[in-house]
């Protein structure tokens, strides 16, 4: 391609909205436009690295077995409903209305639609197993989409669907995804780490995702230094802590203006002996609203996924935990602030580390005032804790560090989450009718773009890797004007090609300055630079990743 013909348009300016440097050099350099919150347009540039992407993406994943397909991106709302999910998704799934007045909506993931389309199809155990996938427009109607592609509205996945007549068959084909996804993310280059994770509105009994190491993630991962533990810090587990017995007489205290943990320290008592009750909101699928009472440890954070699986756990029909406000609670009869054991509500659940038989400073219910109480008769036990840097592995015992990731992939057993709803069934070995066991395998194909330059940039620019950069290299003419220079530049282009190289010539009649400016934004990952050199009868070639320099022979170069 030469750029005197090209779309590729650099700027120089940053957009006053980007906050991260992938978002900024993808705009300065051409590769995307933003078009709406969340939004944007693939140019040229962006479009041919999301193109080598999926062929990495591809090949890997015909290599594992799985037969690639295309999905509606518009499905009909009574799929959804089916499954139990038009509802409890939440906003972020965009529903509407056709002229006729039927529901559909805009799909961010396709159980529902795979399901129907293998359900009747698929009659028999003898067709099992079965793996199908598609790299496709998604859209989920985030509340507030930022930093580019990595969290947008609109956005490429590649979701694949398996189905199994057996729970060994899927832990199989886990595993296999799982070194599928591997292969593909090492092909790309980049640092990332296995974590264990919730299920979270995709559903199922296990998950694992695949985080891109970087400073600017959004997602806090729990990582053990020793023996390789990592896990989301919404699943992270820790080794579970001991504690001397409290001794003290039973009883009510007067603990005027005493709330916080700290305050309720000057009586002389550790964190870890205080319990602390911690209220919010249920949003139930009806509509209403109910109220949960957490207990743990004083010296303890609550992780709120964990306590919304736990509340789930009891009623399936709970859609989300919200903050309720100290006036709510007031009004509902609850003391704030002096919440504790014997404390009624609709839901009320231990953390897993509160120890029955144990006595520990409480609430006592009423204003002003707490109480020492051996807890007893409690049944609703969850792991409730957040675990904090410092913290035992549970695997090792050694100690556990904190690292930012970005989500790029993430796989899902998902049991017959959606096949028994929706009533998709085979025939198994004795000639009945049993729920296809499924799994479910993404991959954050648009959002890799960006998560790849936060880890492949320097101050200069983007520093792509030959396999999925947009052009393997550049050839900038450092005098247009001079027929020398130009002619050696057409020449070597001509050459490159015929090799079937992806070249790009800076062909523009440009200030070199501002030529070698656009090659480190652009990325490319070498540029063959015709200039001074000229005269030696040599070229220059930089490599972008370092921004080294070597000189040609010009006679070598064309193998003369």
């Amino acid at each position: 391609m030469r750029m005197s013909k090209s779309f590729i348009i650099t700027t120089k300016e940053a957009p006053k909205d980007a906050d991260l440097k992938s978002q900024q050099y993808l705009v300065r350099a051409g590769y995307i436009q933003q078009v709406g919150a969340g939004i944007y347009n693939l140019l040229p540039l962006g479009y041919s690295v999301l193109e080598n992407i999926k062929k990495i993406i591809k090949k890997h994943m015909d290599a594992s077995g799985a037969q690639e397909l295309s999905l509606g991106f518009v499905t009909p709302a009574s799929l959804w409903q089916k499954s139990g999910r038009f509802e409890k998704y939440g906003k972020e799934l965009l529903r509407f209305k056709d002229r006729k007045d039927q529901d559909f909506v805009l799909g961010p993931t396709h159980e529902e639609a795979i399901v129907e389309c293998v359900s009747g199809r698929v009659k028999s155990y003898k067709q099992l197993p079965l793996n199908l996938y598609q790299m496709h427009l998604k859209f989920r109607d985030e509340l507030r989409p930022r930093f580019g592609l990595i969290r947008g509205r609109e956005f490429v996945m590649k979701d694949a669907y398996s189905f199994h007549e057996s729970i060994e068959d899927l832990n199989r084909e886990f595993d296999v995804m799982e070194q599928t996804y591997r292969a593909i993310f090492d092909e790309l280059g980049i640092k990332y780490a296995v974590v264990e994770a919730d299920s979270g509105a995709i559903g199922g009994s296990g998950s694992k995702e695949f985080m891109l190491l970087a400073s600017c993630g959004e997602d806090t991962l729990i990582i053990c230094p020793n023996c390789g533990y990592a896990s989301n810090i919404e699943a992270g587990k820790r080794k579970r802590k001991t504690y001397p017995s409290l001794e003290r007489e039973l009883g009510e205290i007067s603990t005027p203006n005493l709330k916080s943990i700290q305050e309720l320290c000057t009586l002389g008592i550790a964190p870890y002996h205080i319990l602390k009750c911690v209220a919010k909101g249920v949003r139930m699928q009806e509509g209403e609203s109910k109220v949960a009472l957490f207990f743990l440890r004083g010296s303890d954070e609550l992780e709120e996924t964990k306590a919304y699986n736990a509340i789930v756990k009891q009623e399936s029909g709970a859609m989300e935990l919200f903050d309720i406000e100290s006036e709510e609670l007031e009004k509902r009869g609850y003391a704030v602030g002096f919440m504790g054991v014997g404390c009624k509500a609709d839901f009320v659940v231990f953390d897993c580390e509160v120890e029955q038989g144990e006595i520990y400073l409480s609430g006592a219910n009423k204003a002003d005032t707490h109480a020492y109480v051996r807890l007893e008769g409690v049944s609703d036990f969850a792991d409730l804790v957040a675990v904090q840097e410092g913290d035992k592995c549970a695997c090792c015992g050694e100690k556990l560090s904190y690292q930012k990731g970005i989500e790029i992939g993430h796989i899902f057993k998902l049991g017959d989450r959606y096949s028994a709803p929706m009533g998709a069934t085979f025939l198994d070995r004795n000639g009945k009718a049993q729920n296809f066991i499924m799994g479910c395998y993404g991959i954050g194909v648009s959002r890799l773009i960006s998560a790849i330059v936060e880890q492949k940039c320097d101050e200069r620019g983007i520093i792509w890797g030959e396999n999925i950069a947009p052009y393997e290299c550049m050839i900038l003419i450092s005098n247009i004007k001079n027929e020398e220079q130009k002619a050696i530049g057409e020449k070597l282009y001509a050459h490159l090609l015929s090799q079937g190289k992806r070249v790009l010539l800076d062909d523009r009649d440009e200030r070199f300055g501002a030529k070698i400016a656009d090659f480190e934004l652009l990325g490319i990952p070498y540029g063959y630079i015709i200039g001074k050199e000229l005269e030696n009868g040599k070229v220059e070639l930089v490599k972008r990743e370092d921004l080294s320099k070597q000189s040609l022979e010009i006679s070598k170069l064309f193998g003369e």
